[in-house]
């Protein structure tokens, strides 16, 4: 199969590679460029383990070519942190513990973020509509409702609840 040269940002670097014109877009992303916190899972677009970001919006990419990310600006989980900093969403799951065996979590945070940059203030039911394509098989969503709720109070700079509570004190 011949190879075609494929363009594009990834995580704020200019890429250019080889790539099969029926390469997924996950596997380029992990086994040519390394970036392996991108996950494959089923492979069918339905445990979102492979989310990540094309021009701002989540994708799942494994059921993308790579051909098809020519002229593109990607963003994986190791593209989220910036200078060594974890961003907020990231740093909700450490706080939170919103995970377990880690396997759905880079799929999780790249839909939590999309999430929180187009919506401010989402209610748990929101949060829970907008990582119903992202599967979890060991937390039950608990802590990662709480995740994301975290990232969202650290980037808007309001108090957690607790601490409205024990303010008055």
């Amino acid at each position: 199969m011949a190879l075609r040269t494929v363009n594009f940002t990834i995580n704020g670097e200019a890429k250019s590679v080889q790539a099969e014109s029926r390469q997924l877009l996950v596997h380029c992303i992990r086994e040519t460029l390394g970036l392996t916190g991108t996950h494959v899972g089923c492979e069918t677009s339905h445990c979102g383990a492979c989310t990540i970001h094309l021009d701002g919006e989540p994708v799942k990419s494994c059921t993308m070519f790579a051909v098809q990310a020519e002229g593109k600006s990607l963003t994986t989980v190791e593209g989220l942190a910036v200078g060594g900093t974890l961003n907020p969403v990231q740093e909700g799951f450490w706080e939170e513990h919103g995970l377990q065996c880690g396997f759905c979590t880079p799929g999780m945070m790249m839909t939590a973020t999309a999430l929180l940059r187009t919506v401010n203030e989402p209610t748990e039911t929101e949060i829970r509509e907008a990582i119903s394509g992202n599967l979890c098989r060991c937390t039950g969503y608990v802590n990662i409702v709480k995740a994301i709720q975290y990232a969202q109070r650290k980037m808007h700079a309001t108090p957690a609840p607790e601490a409205v509570l024990q303010g008055g004190d």
